[in-house]
């Protein structure tokens, strides 16, 4: 079971998954739907992959489709990357199948697509996170921002790709962001409701885990960078880049935040009958004095925190995610490899706004590699598209290099070598991603 790998996505983190699936003996194929160049290139050459890769253009939400191509190509295991298509319930709909699914039901997956449905579970679970109110009212969300004591940050309810938040610095900043969303419907039916809370402070990481519905098990730390200039400034994109591990989170940590976040989590979701099956990811908020705190749940792999995170796996992937899926994780962690992983996204011209698509790409062979570089570096593709012998951006995020290296300073000169080689119109990038290690 699991020879035949049905992946759903097309961004970098499903580049990343299907990089380190190949790699599996135990693959024999995996179907990309509808993937990027990356993945297709994955197929071609002399790597793990060879001849074991094809795409179908078939959309991450188009439910019907997918299943159809499940049972066309006789796909033994799916593996869902994006939220939207797990909040449609893509993961129901295979479990009625039969085919073996990677990720949550649809009525676990609200953890993600409902910010005020997890404050809520976190509240009653007693998991540490900020103090909220939830509002589809701007004269009720108004009057709340008034009465609190410091900022606030405001965020959509519902799935926004990771824009939906503002982070503000006033009272009118944070009211500005509510009338936008609730009265403008800058981010549509999403903004409907909104989230306000008090604003954390410390520094954030990543943690990822597989759950199982029961048990779970802790992945490797990393550390976003979301905003999209150096020096954290500018305004929140999906993440210009991310590093691993974390140097804040040591082994004590780790075992408090498992007690005191994940633990209680886990098990609230199971108690009200929405057992959680697949990765969910935590984003924290390292308080200095109430220590680690819930900023957010995603119910699938951190983009682009999976890059920075899966190349410092030792194990085969591909078992995780069939116990996982088959609700028998085991009792020990994953093995990890020492030293740090270190990934920076170049964006297309616009992002995080209005974005211009279609401009060439040049400085990459036709694998989408650099060429003489090792596994230590790799290029994963988020928004890229052949035309013939061209490949063009057509997307926001259009690529994360990621590099290894025995320690950060190592890391990032590979990753930030590998860029100087990439060059399109209007490409830009953060040059400071990873530099928070140091402290």
């Amino acid at each position: 079971m699991g020879n035949r790998i049905l992946l759903v996505g097309s961004g970098g983190r499903e580049h990343a998954l299907a990089w380190k699936l190949l790699q599996s003996p135990l693959c024999d194929h995996l179907v990309a739907a509808p993937g990027n160049p990356g993945i297709e290139a994955l197929g071609r050459g002399k790597g793990p992959g060879a001849g074991k890769v094809s795409l179908a253009a078939v959309g991450s939400e188009a439910v019907a489709d997918l299943v159809a191509l499940a049972e066309r190509e006789r796909i033994d295991f799916v593996v869902c990357g994006p939220e939207a298509a797990l909040a449609k319930g893509l993961g129901d709909v295979f479990a009625k199948q039969g085919i073996a699914f990677f990720g949550p039901s649809q009525a676990a997956a609200e953890i993600e697509g409902s910010k005020k449905f997890a404050k809520d579970l976190m509240k009653r679970a007693g998991v540490p996170s900020a103090a909220y109110g939830s509002f589809s009212e701007f004269v009720a969300a108004e009057a709340f921002i008034d009465s609190q004591p410091g900022d606030v940050v405001v965020k959509a309810d519902g799935l926004c790709a990771g824009k939906g938040v503002v982070v503000a610095n006033s009272h009118d900043e944070a009211k500005a962001a509510a009338r936008a969303m609730l009265l403008d419907r800058s981010f549509g039916d999403a903004g409907a409701r909104v989230v306000i809370e008090e604003r954390l402070t410390g520094r954030e990481c990543s943690m990822m885990a597989l759950c199982d519905g029961e048990r779970f098990v802790l992945l490797a730390t990393a550390e976003d960078h979301k905003a999209v200039f150096d020096d954290d400034r500018g305004p929140n994109t999906g993440g210009m880049g991310a590093y691993s591990p974390s140097p804040l989170v040591d082994g004590a940590l780790t075992k408090r935040i498992a007690r005191t976040i994940f633990a209680p989590t886990v098990a609230a979701m199971a108690a009200i009958g929405r057992p959680f099956r697949g990765l969910l990811y935590g984003g924290l908020m390292l308080t200095p004095d109430r220590g680690p705190m819930v900023i957010e749940w995603n119910c699938r792999f951190g983009d682009p925190e999976t890059q920075a995170v899966l190349p410092r796996l030792e194990d085969d992937l591909l078992p995780w995610l069939l116990h996982t899926a088959q609700g028998n994780l085991p009792a020990h962690s994953p093995t990890w490899s020492l030293g740090i992983a270190v990934c920076v996204v170049l964006a297309a011209a616009g992002y995080p706004g209005k974005v211009r698509s279609g401009d060439v790409i040049n400085g990459l062979g036709e694998d989408g590699q650099l060429a003489g570089e090792g596994t230590d570096l790799v290029v994963f593709h988020a928004g890229t598209k052949r035309d013939g012998e061209r490949l063009l951006t057509s997307g926001g995020r259009v690529l994360g290099v990621t590099a290894r290296g025995a320690d950060l300073d190592s890391a990032r000169s590979r990753a930030y070598g590998g860029i100087a080689r990439i060059q399109w119109n209007g490409m830009h990038f953060r040059k400071d991603i990873g530099l928070r290690g140091r402290t």
